[in-house]
């Protein structure tokens, strides 16, 4: 099943300028649950706190060096930590549950995302699986929100954070490497969408309370950012959901807990 070509993994996201995320668009339909739990919200009818979340990892590389993908343990713990230093705040902890290797050179270039994962999906619909891939093209990792499924099915599998290896705490993505982003590919694991959903100062946005509105990404880490001078509140450039370099990640909002909390009790708990 598995490849013996050892091809030297493309590291695109390692010169980037500025964070991709190729998480899907949230559908019309999760839109408007969205919707509803944000009137629930405001009335204070909050959700009862996430437990731990069992979290299995899986390396799939092109071959056995770090620049193929191959990340090695300690790395990994250092992942883990950076996760739960970044959600302890809201609550949320993460227990490593497996650790496993893979080495397939299709996989690892984000080809047969489907047979890969039902080859490696391990628990539940309320278990975090993240996939660690040697190339992921312009991206730095994508994932999906949660949604009303069937075990078993397609969209099962598919659930789940992809995130480009060299992202982990001292991979060689520079900028992005100190493991912001699985923390932010979770946040959409969880329900939130980007700070800046939407691209305007005037629509529904990310429709969190307490994130100021956003026209569109920041770049960087800025001194400071104020993409919509009309409204209330500077960019959220701080925010684990918006696009800011990993050194300039420092919080989730008490709103987007709640948010993760009422996403958590509709679809995984």
């Amino acid at each position: 099943m598995f490849s013996k070509l050892i091809i030297i993994a493309a590291l695109s996201a390692a010169a980037l300028g500025s964070r991709t995320c190729g998480t899907p668009e949230p559908s019309d339909d999760h839109r408007e649950t969205t919707r509803w739990m944000q009137v629930q919200e405001k009335a204070g009818n909050v959700n009862q706190a996430i437990p731990t979340v069992n979290a299995y990892f899986h390396v799939v590389a092109a071959g056995v060096t770090e620049d193929q993908g191959y990340i090695p343990q300690q790395k990994l713990t250092a992942q883990l930590d950076y996760m739960n230093a970044a959600y302890t705040p809201s609550g949320i902890s993460f227990n490593l549950a497996a650790i496993d290797y893979v080495v397939n050179s299709n996989w690892s270039a984000n080809g047969d995302e489907l047979g890969m994962k039902q080859a490696l999906r391990k628990g539940s619909y309320a278990d975090l699986n993240v996939y660690f891939l040697g190339d992921l093209g312009n991206d730095l990792g994508y994932c999906y929100f949660p949604n009303s499924i069937t075990p078993g099915t397609r969209a099962f599998y598919k659930d789940g954070c992809s995130v480009l290896a060299q992202s982990v705490p001292g991979g060689a993505a520079t900028n992005y490497n100190q493991g912001g982003t699985v923390v932010h590919e979770v946040g959409h694991w969880f329900g939130l969408y980007h700070t800046f959903q939407g691209n305007n100062c005037t629509g529904l946005g990310d429709q969190i309370d307490d994130t100021p509105a956003q026209a569109s990404a920041t770049s960087g880490c800025p001194a400071t950012r104020d993409s919509c001078p009309g409204q209330v509140g500077l960019d959220p450039i701080h925010n684990f959901m918006d696009y800011s370099i990993d050194r300039c990640y420092q919080q989730f909002t008490p709103q987007q807990t709640v948010r993760m909390q009422s996403m958590w009790a509709q679809y995984r708990a």
